[in-house]
């Protein structure tokens, strides 16, 4: 064996939950080999890096394993080598705080908060 389809390749490996959720990714262009665009049945050999994009960031692996079935994931992790740099870690400070046992916030508070997030407070609808 010197090839395997990318979508059976990504599915074996545990990127991904069902081939048929690799060969969508694939059909929709999520799915790149060695920097081209790939289609489901394109094979896959050693070496070639696969590119596949996740919920907006992209996984980098290069494949050292070829298998065809879905097995344990650490015998899956041993079949590429994840080049994937790690995503920044964004601190969101909290927009207002109230200690904690203070009680019901006031109607004023309650408006300064809305106002904070963004809503209307007539109507309690966001604002455009």
């Amino acid at each position: 064996m010197d090839s395997v389809r990318v979508d059976v390749w990504l599915w074996a490996v545990r990127q991904l939950k069902t081939r048929t959720l690799a060969t969508t990714a694939a059909k929709a262009g999520h799915v790149r080999v060695n920097g081209e665009t790939a289609k489901p049945s394109q094979k896959v050999k050693v070496g070639d890096e696969v590119r596949l994009r996740i919920e907006g960031q992209d996984r980098i692996l290069e494949v050292t394993k070829l298998i065809l079935k879905r097995t344990s994931a650490p015998l899956a992790q041993e079949c590429y080598i994840n080049h994937t740099p790690e995503r920044p870690k964004v601190y969101l400070p909290p927009l207002f705080h109230r200690d904690r046992g203070a009680g019901r916030p006031t109607k004023k508070e309650r408006r300064e908060m809305d106002r904070l997030r963004g809503m209307d407070a007539n109507w309690g609808r966001y604002e455009d």
